[in-house]
């Protein structure tokens, strides 16, 4: 009798220290794409910062584009609002999609901004509009870095509360399905076409 009693609680220990286990591993998952957005966040606050001053340097050469310059600036604060949403909590999928959206219609309005300065030779020409365009380059670059980690640690968490056992201590602790950081843009998707 003390026998079935002992390996009974045996039985339960593992258990409990199994199900402490996954629940720990969920939570530093967790942390770790959270932490990934953090890096994504810092990026995109330097771009936020970036965008006002681009719109001063290219706003004395091009008096005629006023509504392009207005979009930029509107765009840049719709993503920057949808950012600080995110980074607030970014495990609230709703939030993240937002945020797609908005760094999208950012991304093209910027791209319009960025065709129209190339009809402006002093403008091109203009070092303040060169360093910041090379400044921007350079954020974007570091954005997509950062994205494509935060989507790879959003991957491992995903998988992680998916795959069984841990699905069941996942759903016990209602630990929710994380979103990606995508590509809203279809232009982004699409390939440059180079002639020569």
């Amino acid at each position: 009798m003390y026998a079935i009693i002992a390996i009974i609680i045996v039985i339960l220990v593992v258990v409990f220290f199994w199900i402490v286990a996954v629940y720990n591993g969920l939570i530093g998952h967790r942390n770790k794409y959270k932490n990934a957005f953090a890096q994504i966040d810092v990026q995109l606050k330097r771009r936020y910062d970036l965008i006002p001053n681009l719109v001063e340097t290219a706003k004395g050469y091009m008096k005629h584009e006023k509504e392009t310059l207005e979009a930029v600036i509107n765009a840049r604060n719709a993503a920057f609002g949808a950012s600080n949403s995110a980074a607030k909590d970014p495990t609230d999928g709703k939030c993240m999609k937002d945020l797609n959206r908005a760094e999208g219609e950012l991304t093209g309005a910027l791209g319009r901004l960025m065709v129209i300065v190339e009809q402006y030779p002093d403008l091109k020409a203009n070092q303040n509009m060169l360093s910041l365009q090379e400044e921007l380059t350079s954020t974007e670059n570091k954005v997509a870095f950062s994205r494509q980690a935060f989507n790879d640690t959003v991957m491992i968490y995903n998988t992680a509360r998916e795959v069984f056992p841990s699905n069941i201590i996942a759903g016990m602790f209602n630990f929710s399905e994380a979103a990606l950081f995508e590509v809203d843009s279809p232009g982004e998707r699409v390939a440059p076409k180079v002639s020569f």
